[in-house]
Order: C-alpha cells, then structure tokens, then sequence
C-alpha cells in the first residue's frame, strides 16, 4: 500500500509529472517552479498551502492532492478562510484502493491545523468520477456554474 506523506522540494518533478496527467494542457516546466515556490515557502501566493503525496513502495508518486487556504469558497461561510482542494490525482492503477481518501484526510487535517472549518473543491461537470468520489467523502454539491470569458 503506497505511504502518504507531505511533497518535499525533492518532489517536484514526479508532482509535476503527476500535474501534467491531471491537467494536460499545462506545461511542466511552469508546474515544476510552481510546486517548487509552494513546497519552499508553504504558500501559494500569500496564504498557506501543502501537498500531499502517495507514494508506491519503489518510491514513485502514483497520486497527489495540492491544498490552500481560500478567503472564501462557493457555498462556505464568508466570515473565514476555507481549505480548498487545488488538485487531487491518483494514477488509474492505484485508484479504489483508499488512497485519494487517504490524500483527502491529509488535506482536511492540514487545513485544520490553519483554523478552517470547512473545506472546498470542484472539479469540472464532465467529471463524474470526480464527483462520485468527492460524495463518497462527504463533500456535497453547492453549485453548478458555467462559466464565460470574452476578450476585449
């Protein structure tokens, strides 16, 4: 079973391997210097922020959860900060086997350690895995939202 642990800078090229799964579209050298400034100040920006890593038996990472504090979060209390789920990815082979739960208490627990008392996620509505596992887990649906941008 792998072990679940905090990222340490000695990570950040398997968590931004891990990222590019999640999320396609980016580019790994800019997810290295990110995870990087965030392990080495535990910050994203000004407020706090961790990762947390599952990690196989030979050492490589099959899954990561990326946290924050938020000063607020669809459906939360507005009067504090919230901890939000930035990320959240276990490789396929490793999935139902307890370790996005695993990855999820670890990020509950870290957020409250920074005095939240609730915590906050989405994922995106194509992805219904990500909702059935995140109902598993207790988290309920807020809102359903689409979003629009427009160049000017």
């Amino acid at each position: 079973m792998p072990n679940i642990r905090p990222a340490e800078i000695r990570d950040c090229a398997e968590v931004a391997r891990l990222h590019l799964l999640l999320w396609p579209e980016c580019e790994i050298a800019e997810e290295k210097q990110h995870i990087e400034a965030l392990l080495s100040t535990g910050r994203c920006g000004t407020l706090p922020a961790a990762v947390f890593v599952a990690e196989a038996a030979d050492g490589t990472l099959v899954g990561f959860l990326e946290t924050g504090l938020r000063s607020h979060a669809d459906g939360c209390d507005v009067s504090r900060p919230v901890g939000f789920v930035e990320g959240w990815f276990v490789q396929q082979e490793y999935r139902k086997l307890g370790l996005g739960r695993a990855l999820m208490l670890s990020a509950e627990n870290w957020a409250r350690q920074q005095d939240a008392i609730e915590m906050a996620s989405d994922a995106l509505i194509t992805e219904e895995g990500s909702h059935q596992a995140h109902r598993a887990l207790g988290y309920e649906v807020v809102d359903r939202c689409v979003h629009f941008r427009k160049s000017l």
